[in-house]
């Protein structure tokens, strides 16, 4: 049944509801964990991008278009994917840039509305701002967003003004990308009393995941700038490196030297280091625009393919069959413990600016190169580039 074809009345559902209630404790209770972690935290600017694009792919996903998020990171990137057959690639080429345009343009909502958008996002936030039939923000938000589609309003502002919800009523000092995504996924009800419980169980999933990440981020880059720092002089790039590798889930020699302001030479050569000092790992094993992540936070290898190259002695045409790409194991790393306030003080956060600089000029590339895609039906690998 369609969301907005729900003939249902416009009356919130009864507080005294226990799994409501329940499904309210535990919404505020990990609310509560991500914003005391996160509000002063100096990797907060590195979760926020993470964050914000792993939202507009989840919310991509609620709307029908999957895709995963190392693909959408080596999209970003501008790298041609391979994750399956290559005859399958030639099928799903379109369906992956379209999944991949849809959550760069579901990012643009999130990050840096236009003035149209910035129009329709006060419009939901609004609508949001005038329903307080509970006086408790959370349950005001769920009902808001609720009689916001019931009344034909559309997901993407609605998504954003959640956001600056919460930041309004002091849910989070942080404008995470909490959206309670998964509750307009195509299996939930839309009667108003389970969808309100749906919405607020998606909001603790989303707020743990955001949690974790922010731990793993900080465990592996105090990890990997310790290495790094050992022994070397101040003007060393590598720490730098470090900082734009534990922002950005992949990173090729080209976005490094373009954040630092060097050559692409020597930022392959300090990728390179770091591959080999176990900081950071190659994803891509191209002998071009090879991709890195920090070692602990790319687990996925082989996500992007290399580029195709004939083989020894193989004559021309297509073979019968090309091998799927296979994904190596996920790397086993020990456990590390959580950083506390003296550790974090004893770095310093300056090169994190220029990491989130160069990932937006990133975003924007990409998203003007999918467009461009879609306007001239291309699905190839020249296209990806």
């Amino acid at each position: 049944m369609s969301l907005l074809s729900s003939k249902r009345p416009d009356t919130p559902p009864h507080l005294g509801d226990p799994a409501l209630l329940a499904a309210l404790s535990a919404a505020s209770a990990a609310l509560a964990r991500l914003d005391a972690a996160t509000a002063l935290h100096p990797l907060r600017p590195a979760l926020l991008h993470r964050t914000r694009l792993d939202a507009a792919r989840r919310q991509a996903a609620a709307d029908g278009h999957l895709i995963d998020p190392w693909h959408l990171a080596a999209t970003l990137e501008g790298l041609p994917l391979r994750a399956m057959r290559d005859s399958e690639w030639v099928r799903d080429a379109g369906a992956l840039q379209d999944a991949a345009r849809l959550a760069l343009d579901y990012h643009r909502w999130l990050a840096a509305p236009d003035a149209d958008a910035e129009e329709q996002v006060l419009a939901a936030l609004a609508a949001l701002d005038g329903q307080r039939p509970y006086g408790v923000p959370l349950l005001d938000a769920a009902w808001g967003a609720w009689l916001w589609l019931e009344r034909g309003g559309t997901r993407p502002p609605l998504r954003a003004a959640l956001v600056r919800r919460w930041g309004r009523v002091g849910v989070l000092r942080a404008p995470l990308p909490i959206t309670g995504a998964a509750a307009l996924g195509p299996d939930q009800s839309w009667d108003p009393a389970l969808w309100v419980r749906s919405f607020l169980r998606a909001v603790v999933a989303e707020a743990g995941a955001a949690l974790d990440l922010l731990v793993e981020m900080e465990r592996r880059w105090l990890a990997a700038r310790a290495v790094v720092a050992a022994g070397r002089r101040r003007t060393s790039r590598a720490p730098a490196a470090v900082d734009l590798l534990a922002a950005i889930p992949l990173v090729s020699a080209t976005t490094l030297a373009a954040a630092l302001e060097m050559s692409v030479k020597a930022a392959c050569a300090i990728l390179d280091e770091l591959v080999r000092l176990e900081v950071a790992v190659e994803v891509t094993h191209r002998h071009s625009r090879r991709l890195f992540g920090l070692a602990g936070l790319a687990p996925l290898r082989q996500a992007a393919a290399p580029p195709r190259r004939p083989l020894p002695g193989r004559g021309r045409g297509r073979p019968r069959e090309v091998p799927a790409v296979m994904e190596e194991p996920p790397e086993v790393l020990p456990s590390l413990p959580r950083a506390g306030p003296l550790e974090r003080r004893a770095f310093d956060y300056g090169d994190l600016e220029a990491a989130m600089q160069a990932m937006d000029e990133a975003i924007r590339r990409a998203r003007a190169g999918l467009a461009r895609v879609a306007g001239t039906g291309r699905a190839d690998d020249d296209a990806a580039g």
